[in-house]
């Protein structure tokens, strides 16, 4: 059997909302444009000095029985990207020791939704039965009339759909400025948390950890070319070739980037779970950019 290897369709997402949406693509060039001032002027320090919390809810769409994942399932999840969110992740002492000093702490926390959008008590948990046996890129899984869950308020809540993703699909997030009603991260259901159907090499958190980093307005580390030419718009991640898979070995040069070569260790690296462990703090200050600019509601501002 061919080895899995980390599939993700943000950027696939992003293109087509560039296409369906004319008002994403104005709303992407104004966050763009106020991360790189947010970026200069410190108002992105004025965020990433304190902490947010940002509540969320699972809308766990299944079909069998084993994709009605456990409530221990998701919080695994949840501690898992707390850690990975704020750099206490215990594997973040595998960093090479060339990018140790880059290692940052977002300062974002995630916490389980405690009252649903009518103020009733939850414990930020959907569960909604489909007759479908997958979902694939697209918002099906965001429409009940498609088989799947609408989205609680976007600008209040961080939707997250764990479900069956065909085509070897791990998940896909939504970038700020798309539509409010898809807003949200896709997750498949078996690389999601730590336990329960989790499943090697995708069972460590990770796929979730890279999907909120998008959700975030964080690229993909090689800048979605494959000829050097593309770039995350991040100062301290090496200009890469492509995507690394699997678990490479220090270091892995490309685009004449030695001698370090690429931060494959990097959550928006496409290498699997065990393989990666770090935000750098260039990445840290677009996420702040993005909580101060587009999704300012979660931060207070």
């Amino acid at each position: 059997m061919a080895r899995r290897r980390r599939q993700c369709a943000a950027m696939q997402e992003f293109e087509r909302l560039l296409e369906e949406q004319p008002s994403f693509r104005t709303n992407q060039q104004r966050a763009e444009e106020f991360t790189a001032r947010a970026v200069t002027t410190g108002e992105a320090d004025r965020v990433a000095r304190r902490l947010v919390t940002i509540p969320t809810v699972v809308h766990v769409v299944h079909k069998k029985p084993k994709e009605n994942i456990s409530k221990a399932q998701v919080v695994s999840q949840l501690t898992a990207l707390n850690h990975d969110f704020r750099a206490t992740n215990p594997d973040v002492s595998k960093v090479p020791a060339p990018w140790q000093g880059l290692v940052a702490d977002p300062k974002i926390r995630f916490r389980l939704a405690t009252r649903d959008p009518d103020g009733k008590r939850t414990d930020g948990i959907v569960r909604v039965p489909t007759d479908r046996a997958s979902f694939g890129p697209g918002d099906a899984v965001k429409r009940a009339s498609q088989g799947g869950s609408p989205a609680w308020p976007t600008d209040t809540y961080l939707n997250i759909w764990v479900c069956t993703l065909g085509g070897g699909l791990l998940g896909y997030a939504q970038f700020p400025g798309g539509p409010k009603a898809t807003d949200g991260v896709v997750i498949l259901n078996t690389a999601f948390g730590t336990e329960g159907t989790a499943e090697a090499p995708f069972d460590l958190g990770r796929t979730l950890t890279h999907e909120v980093g998008h959700w975030l307005n964080l690229r993909h580390i090689w800048g979605d070319t494959l000829d050097c030419s593309g770039g995350d718009k991040v100062p301290d991640t090496p200009n890469c070739e492509g995507p690394n898979t699997g678990t490479p070995t220090f270091p892995s040069i490309s685009c004449s980037n030695g001698p370090h070569g690429d931060m494959f260790v990097n959550y928006m690296d496409y290498t699997d779970d065990a393989g990666m462990f770090m935000f750098t703090a260039g990445q840290v200050a677009r996420m702040s950019a993005c909580l101060a600019g587009p999704r300012k509601s979660f931060a207070g501002a």
